[in-house]
C-alpha cells in the first residue's frame, strides 16, 4: 500500500522531517520526506496496510513539541517504482498550496544550555548553540523551503562534526538548519562604539563586565539589537534616558532567573509559567515591597517589564555578574523599527552606547521581544512578536475571501487572513515615517510569500489621512483589488468576536483615539456587533473639547481645561499653576479664548478622560510616551478604595464624565490622591458595563466584551468582568491578540471579510 500524505502547518524547522524517518522506520514503511516550497511537508510512505495506518496514527499524535498540524491530506499511489529504504529527500521548490508557515523564534532548550554550560562539550561556551527543538527561525529564514541554504546561515559551511550530526537520524541536530560551533559558525566580538575591534579573549564575559560596571552595550540579538546596562546603578539608566530622548517610559529588563526575579517582583503561577516558556515574553510584573533595582527603570508606574534570557549569549552574560539584572530594551532611534544592520547600528547607536556587542550572522527578519500582562489567570497580550510571529491564529469558523489587514497607526502589524487561519506579522510600529513604512510593505511581502496566500481584499482604517490608509490604497491599485476602509472601533470588536468565535456581540470598546463615522474622534464605545450587518453604535462617552487638538492629548490639563471650562473656577486655578505648562500664562488665556469662542475639537475618549484625572491629581502633566498619565493613574490607584462613590449618570445612551472630573477636582483636598484615582477608574468601568449590560438585555443579546487599549488597566477590565457576570451574561476578553492597536490588522480583515460575505 503505497499512500502519499501532504501536512498543513507549523512543519518545517521543528524537527518534522527527522520525526517522519523516525516513525516511518518504526513502521516498517520505505519512501520518503521532504520540505516544499509552500512551507508543506510532503510524505510518500509504502508498505502493509496496517504499517502505514499506524504511521498515519503516529505522525498526529506523536508529532515534535512545537510542530503544529492543522491539515493532512492522503491520497492513494500507484507503486510505480519501487523504494529500497526511507529518506529524506531534497527539498522541492514546488509551490502550489497555501496555508501553511515557518514557526517563531524559540528559546534556547534545557539540553543545549546544559551541553554549552559543560566543559567536555563540543559546544561549551558556545554564544549560538541550537538544535531543532531550539533557536532562531522567523528571523533567519529569507525564503523557503525552509533549508540551510534559504537561510542566513547558508554563509556558514558546516565543519566535519556538525555534519555528521546534521546527518545521523538519532541526534537532535538532524537536518537542524541553524547547527554550528565554534569551528564553523557565527562568531562573537566586542568593539568600541566607533566600531574598532576590541582584543578580548571573551567578548561576552567582557560585555558583561562593563555592563555591571556601568557602561552601556548594544547586544546584537536574533531578530535585531538590545541596548543594555545595569539596574542597580542609576547614572547610566539617567544616560540613557538624555541621549535617547526617553524622558519616562519604562524600560524592559532581563533577569538572571526566575529565583532573582522573585527578589524583586511578585510572581503568581501564570506569570512564572510564562516566563519560562519557549516563547520568553517580557511580563509586566508587581514590583515587590522589598523592589531595590534602579528607581529610574519604571519611573512611577507600580509594575516592571522582565524577561528570561532567551539565547545562549544572554545566559552567558549573566555566567560572571553580580548583576540580578540588566536592562535590555530594543535599540531604536525614536519611531523607527529596531536596528538589525550592524553599520547602521554603528550609525545611529554610536552616540548612545560605549560599546557593541556583535555577532557576525545576518538577520533576516527583524523582530521585537513580545510584551504580556496577566489579568488573574487571563492573559492580555500587549505586543504580539518574537515567539508568537508568524504563527498563525486558528478561526472556528472560517472564511471565504483572503484578506490583507494592515492595522491603524501606532503598534501596527499586518494579518493575512487565509481560510481558518489569520497570520499576523511580527510588531511593525509606529507607521509615522518613511523607515517603519517600508519595515510594514517588507514584512508584509515576507509574510505572503511564506504563506503563498493570494489575497483578494485589502482592509484599512477608515481615517483617510493615516499612512496605512494610503499604502492601502496604493496597494489595490498596484493589485487591482478592492479596498475597505473599516471603522477602528468596529475592527477592535470584531478581532474579539472572532477569537471566540461569535456570531453577534454587545462591544465596549475604549482606547485614546478612532476616527468615527461622523468624522470625530471616538474612543469611549459601546457597539451592537454582528457578522451580518456590522455594527451599531449605541452608546458612548459624552464628549468633551480637546482644547488645542493633538496637543490636548500631550498636555492632558487640556483635557481637564475643557472638561471642567464652565463648571468650576478651573480658569483661576490653571491660572495659578500656570508652569504646568510650556507657555506659562499666556498659553492658559489662548486655551480660554478658544473654549469662549467654541474653536474646539471634541472626543469621547475613555483615554483623554483617564489623562484629565491625572492631571487634575498631578500625577503627570506631560504624555512623554502613549499611554503615560492612565498608567501612572493606574498605578496610583493600587493603593486606594472607592470614596467618591458618584452614581452612574447616563442622559440619552450618553456616559456624564464632567460630572465624574468635577467631583474629582472639588474632592482633591479631601481624599487621597489613590482613593481618588481608584474612584474615577470605578464610575468609568461600572458606567460602561450597566450601560452595555443594558443594551444587551434589550437586543436579547448574551455576550459583552470588551476591547481597545483601555483593557490592558487591570481594575477596570476586573470591574466590567464582574458587573458583565453579575447581570447573567457571558464576558469575553481577548486572549491570542491586543487588545490595542496590534490587534487591529486582524480585525480588519475580518470584518472585511465579512463585508464581502455580506
Amino acid at each position: 500500500m503505497r499512500v502519499e500524505a501532504r501536512v498543513r502547518g507549523i512543519v518545517q524547522g521543528v524537527g518534522f522531517r527527522p520525526f517522519i524517518y523516525r516513525i516511518a522506520l518504526e513502521n516498517r514503511l520505505v519512501g520518503y520526506v521532504r520540505n516544499r516550497g509552500d512551507a508543506y511537508v510532503e510524505i510518500v510512505v509504502d508498505g502493509k496496510e496496517r504499517d502505514v495506518r499506524s504511521f498515519l496514527q503516529d505522525l498526529v499524535e506523536k508529532k515534535p513539541p512545537l510542530a503544529r498540524i492543522h491539515n493532512v491530506t492522503t491520497k492513494h499511489l500507484k507503486e510505480e517504482k519501487k523504494f529500497r529504504s526511507f529518506t529524506i529527500m531534497k527539498s522541492s521548490e514546488e509551490v502550489e498550496l497555501s496555508g501553511s508557515v515557518i514557526p517563531p523564534d524559540i528559546a534556547i532548550c534545557n539540553e543545549c544550555l546544559d551541553e554549552m554550560g559543560n566543559p567536555k562539550d563540543h559546544r561549551y561556551n558556545y554564544f549560538f548553540i541550537t538544535c531543532t527543538n531550539c533557536g532562531p527561525r522567523y528571523t533567519v529564514i529569507k525564503r523557503l523551503p525552509y533549508d540551510r541554504p534559504n537561510t542566513t546561515m547558508h554563509e556558514f559551511a558546516m565543519c566535519d562534526f556538525c555534519q555528521n550530526e546534521y546527518a545521523a537520524p538519532i541526534n537532535r541536530r538532524f537536518h537542524a538548519q541553524t547547527v554550528a560551533c565554534q569551528r564553523c559558525g557565527p562568531q562573537v566580538y566586542l568593539t568600541s562604539n566607533d566600531g574598532q575591534q576590541i582584543n578580548v579573549e571573551d567578548p561576552i564575559r567582557e560585555a558583561s563586565r562593563l555592563l555591571e560596571d556601568g557602561h552601556i552595550v548594544a547586544v546584537k540579538g536574533y531578530g535585531g539589537f538590545h541596548v543594555a546596562t545595569s539596574t542597580t546603578k542609576s547614572e547610566p539608566i539617567a544616560k540613557l534616558r538624555t541621549v535617547k530622548h526617553r524622558a519616562g517610559k519604562p524600560f524592559a529588563i532581563m533577569a538572571r532567573n526566575l529565583e532573582t526575579v522573585r527578589s524583586f517582583a511578585e510572581i503568581n503561577t501564570k506569570e512564572a509559567e510564562l516566563l519560562t516558556c519557549h516563547v520568553r515574553p517580557i511580563v509586566l510584573l508587581k514590583k515587590s515591597t522589598d523592589y531595590y533595582l534602579s528607581d529610574l527603570i519604571a519611573p512611577s508606574l507600580h509594575n516592571i517589564g522582565v524577561m528570561l534570557p532567551y539565547t545562549g549569549l544572554h545566559y552567558l552574560l549573566f555566567d560572571e555578574t553580580e548583576e540580578p539584572a540588566f536592562v535590555m530594551t530594543s535599540a531604536n532611534p525614536p519611531n523607527e523599527p529596531i536596528v538589525t544592520n550592524d553599520s547602521r547600528a554603528l550609525s545611529q547607536l554610536g552616540n548612545l552606547v560605549d560599546y557593541f556587542l556583535f555577532h557576525n550572522r545576518r538577520i533576516a527578519q527583524r523582530c521585537d521581544d513580545s510584551v504580556i500582562r496577566v489579568h488573574g489567570e487571563n492573559i492580555s497580550l500587549i505586543r504580539r512578536s518574537r515567539g508568537y510571529a508568524p504563527a498563525p491564529i486558528c478561526l472556528r469558523q472560517p472564511e471565504d475571501t483572503p484578506v490583507l489587514g494592515l492595522g491603524a497607526e501606532l503598534n501596527t502589524t499586518s494579518c493575512i487572513l487565509f481560510k481558518d487561519r489569520a497570520f499576523l506579522s511580527q510588531h511593525l510600529g509606529d507607521v509615522e515615517n518613511l523607515e517603519t513604512l517600508q519595515f510594514q510593505r517588507d514584512a508584509t511581502d515576507h509574510l505572503m510569500r511564506l504563506t503563498n496566500c493570494k489575497i483578494e481584499a485589502i482592509a484599512c482604517d477608515l481615517h483617510p489621512k493615516f499612512t496605512t490608509t494610503i499604502l492601502a490604497q496604493e496597494l489595490g491599485e498596484e493589485l487591482d483589488l478592492p479596498v475597505f476602509q473599516i471603522q477602528h472601533h468596529w475592527a477592535h470588536a470584531a478581532a474579539l468576536m472572532a477569537e471566540h468565535s461569535l456570531d453577534e456581540m454587545i462591544s465596549i470598546v475604549c482606547d485614546g483615539y478612532g476616527y468615527g463615522l461622523d468624522g470625530s474622534a471616538w474612543g469611549g464605545e459601546i457597539l451592537d456587533c454582528t457578522r451580518k450587518s456590522g455594527f451599531q453604535r449605541l452608546g458612548h462617552l459624552e464628549e468633551q473639547p480637546m482644547v488645542g487638538g493633538d496637543l490636548a492629548t500631550r498636555y492632558p490639563l487640556r483635557m481637564m481645561a475643557g472638561i471642567l471650562h464652565g463648571t468650576a473656577d478651573i480658569e483661576g486655578w490653571l491660572l495659578a499653576n500656570c508652569g504646568c505648562f510650556p507657555h506659562g500664562q499666556k498659553e492658559v488665556e489662548i486655551m480660554f479664548q478658544q473654549l469662549g469662542k467654541s474653536l474646539v475639537p471634541k472626543t469621547t475618549s475613555c483615554g483623554r478622560v483617564l489623562d484629565a484625572v491625572s492631571a487634575v491629581l498631578g500625577i503627570c502633566y506631560e504624555r512623554t510616551y502613549e499611554g503615560e498619565p492612565a498608567m501612572k493613574l493606574e498605578s496610583v490607584a493600587l493603593a486606594g478604595r472607592n470614596v467618591v462613590e458618584l452614581k452612574s449618570i447616563t442622559r440619552e445612551n450618553v456616559i456624564d464624565t464632567t460630572s465624574l472630573v468635577n467631583e474629582i477636582f472639588n474632592q482633591r483636598n479631601t481624599f487621597s490622591t489613590a482613593d481618588l484615582a481608584f474612584s474615577t477608574q470605578s464610575y468609568i468601568a461600572r458606567s460602561l458595563a450597566l450601560l452595555a449590560c443594558e443594551k444587551a438585555k434589550q437586543l436579547g443579546v448574551d455576550v459583552v466584551g470588551f476591547s481597545g487599549g483601555v483593557a490592558y488597566n487591570e481594575h477596570i477590565t476586573s470591574i466590567i468582568r464582574r458587573a458583565v457576570k453579575e447581570h447573567g451574561l457571558r464576558f469575553v476578553a481577548h486572549e491570542l491578540v491586543p487588545p490595542g492597536d496590534g490587534g487591529l490588522s486582524f480585525g480588519q480583515a475580518l470584518a472585511a471579510a465579512w463585508q464581502m460575505k455580506a
